[in-house]
């Protein structure tokens, strides 16, 4: 059997270190953009491993769309790949870009614009890549089909690290509205604040859902999120249309030194190409990938900067760094917005841990028992989990820790990797244009990672500073 044989059989029939490739994938995207990927499949090769079998799961799963489920058998039309798509651009990275358009100016629109163009045309060769080889399903493959075992390691980290950071976000995002949800509500205990002190009940309701064995049963979560999401937008609409709030604020034509920052924020809200390769897999016609990306980042690119212009004309410098904190606290839509934005981190608590439950299950004793496993997956979940909570109330700066982690890691996965994978695998193919556009656009994208890095981390710094 050769070498590219074998790695095909591996990938077709058996679950791995660092490798369950399209669970990690897909619910990865579920913490970068409220996406919608809830796996019958997932819950189907835990079995496999509680039931000390060999796991000969094929790489087939269900992706929960706007309306109905979409099997990774090629089955989705154009029109259900691009709402799929969508759905999972739209998340978390929404709620700042007005503060991101305020801070950088109008004319950092064109840096939004642009930066969707270019994580649509990272996606388009996420495509390319995938039709190299039929047995590449998922990004981490790509990962691995380019650079071996080291650039599956590599990728799983980056997915995983991604993971983590923006629960750390959604976590703040929740501290920071939940109060407002709930204005007249005051608790005291220690020296903890009210905030502090809801958001860590919150936290705790959401805590028993990590010791749920049929993630398929839960699956209702991620749906839930991407309602929350269009909700948020939609309010936000609403209140600039009929809040009675005059839309006539300034916007700077641009501010140059802070343009290091919201780049973050921006690259952030179109990072979603973890999950891409599951799209392609899907379709029934995979040849209409690309039209199906250019679709879906024009109407999210519509939409951010439809909601960018919106926030930072309706509120002007006193726009918070989530649209959600500005709007006008007597209007009845301010209390819709506030509270999907409060439930929408806790529709993704136990979905995001499952490649970690995953992967801890496959490394266990085939020994040790079903009750002993829900014991240890279970604790290590919430012993994460109120880590993240700690560091949460530890550093409460939600638009630092989200441009930290678009600069540090989305720049990475949407914009690096894809083009450097791109290079590797379709090399014989590339020509000299290509070649020289996915070159310069690896520079600019860790030009733009490692000093978007830098200014979030510092400007981190000097908050944490500031308030101790």
């Amino acid at each position: 059997m050769s070498n590219v044989e074998a790695r095909r059989a591996k990938r077709w029939c058996s679950c791995r270190e660092f490798d369950e490739p399209t669970h990690g994938n897909q619910v990865a995207s579920e913490t970068v953009h409220g996406a919608h990927l809830a796996m019958t499949e997932l819950s189907n090769c835990a079995t496999c491993v509680e039931e000390n079998n060999v796991c000969k799961c094929r790489e087939e799963s269900e992706v929960l769309s706007f309306r109905s489920e979409l099997h990774t058998k090629a089955d989705s039309s154009f029109a259900h790949s691009v709402i799929n798509m969508v759905g999972m651009l739209i998340g978390l990275g929404q709620l700042s870009t007005p503060y991101a358009l305020e801070n950088g100016g109008w004319t950092s629109a064109f840096l939004l614009v642009g930066l969707g163009i270019l994580c649509a045309y990272t996606s388009h060769i996420i495509g390319k890549c995938l039709e190299e080889d039929a047995s590449t399903k998922s990004y981490q493959d790509i990962g691995e089909q380019a650079f071996g075992t080291k650039g599956r390691i590599i990728t799983s980290t980056f997915i995983y690290l991604e993971i983590f950071l923006a629960l750390v976000s959604y976590t703040i995002s929740l501290s920071d509205n939940l109060p407002l949800a709930l204005r007249g509500v005051h608790l005291s205990w220690l020296h903890l604040s009210t905030a502090q002190l809801l958001t860590i009940i919150a936290v705790l309701v959401a805590l028993p859902s990590l010791w749920l064995r049929d993630l398929s049963s839960i699956s209702f979560l991620s749906f839930a999120g991407i309602l929350m999401s269009l909700l948020i937008f939609t309010t936000v609409g609403w209140t600039a249309a009929f809040g009675g709030v005059e839309g006539n604020q300034r916007i700077p034509i641009l501010q140059l030194r802070k343009i290091p920052g919201i780049s973050g924020l921006y690259v952030f809200s179109y990072s979603g190409h973890i999950v891409f390769p599951n799209i392609h897999t899907a379709m029934k016609d995979p040849s209409k990938f690309t039209k199906v990306t250019v679709t879906s980042f024009t109407v999210v690119t519509g939409i951010y900067t439809a909601l960018a212009f919106m926030g930072a004309k309706l509120f002007g410098p006193t726009v918070n760094s989530q649209i959600t904190l500005s709007m006008p606290h007597h209007l009845v839509v301010t209390k819709i917005a506030l509270w999907a934005t409060v439930l929408t981190p806790m529709t993704k608590y136990a979905l995001e841990f499952a490649p970690f439950a995953i992967q801890l299950e496959h490394h266990l004793p085939s020994s040790v028992s079903s009750r002993v496993r829900m014991l240890i997956r279970g604790s290590i979940g919430s012993i994460l989990l109120l880590v993240i909570l700690a560091l949460a109330l530890s550093v409460p700066y939600f638009e630092h820790v989200l441009s930290l982690t678009g600069s540090l890691v989305s720049t990475t996965i949407s914009v690096v990797f894809p083009c450097a994978f791109y290079l590797k695998i379709c090399w014989p193919k590339v020509s000299k244009p290509t070649l020289l556009l996915n070159g310069v656009l690896i520079v600019i994208g860790t030009l733009f990672g490692v000093v978007g890095t830098i200014s979030s981390f510092m400007s981190l710094l000097q908050s944490i500073q500031k308030d101790h």
